[in-house]
């Protein structure tokens, strides 16, 4: 089994293979976020008139698993080119999300009723 990739040589993957279609002049912000927006709503789509039940085990259909692989690829793609553009560390970023919302949200240590 060979090791998955790391997010920094997917991102130069992505970076590289708009470049060698020359499809930077299209990767604007502005686009790149619709494009991830676009993304989003398909992978919502799949979702769209299940049940809780239904939707909590829609990766055992092996056809509607790799629809959702394929849309959660495309969502990650685009934000990955997004962050490249504007140069943002997304697992940085993340990072300091999490700790803002461990602020803002503290832990409870009893079961919500």
């Amino acid at each position: 089994m060979t090791d998955a990739p790391d997010l920094t040589a997917l991102q130069r993957r992505l970076v590289e293979f708009a470049a060698a279609r020359r499809w930077q002049p299209f990767h604007t912000p502005k686009n790149l976020a619709a494009a991830l927006s676009v993304e989003a709503s398909e992978l919502l789509e799949i979702f769209q008139w299940l049940t809780p039940e239904q939707s909590a085990s829609v990766m055992a259909d092996a056809a509607t698993a790799f629809r959702v692989e394929d849309e959660v690829a495309d969502v990650l793609a685009y934000l990955l080119q997004f962050c490249a553009v504007l140069d943002i560390d997304v697992l940085a970023a993340l990072d300091a999300k999490i700790d803002r919302n461990e602020l803002r949200f503290p832990r409870r240590d009893h079961p919500v009723e």
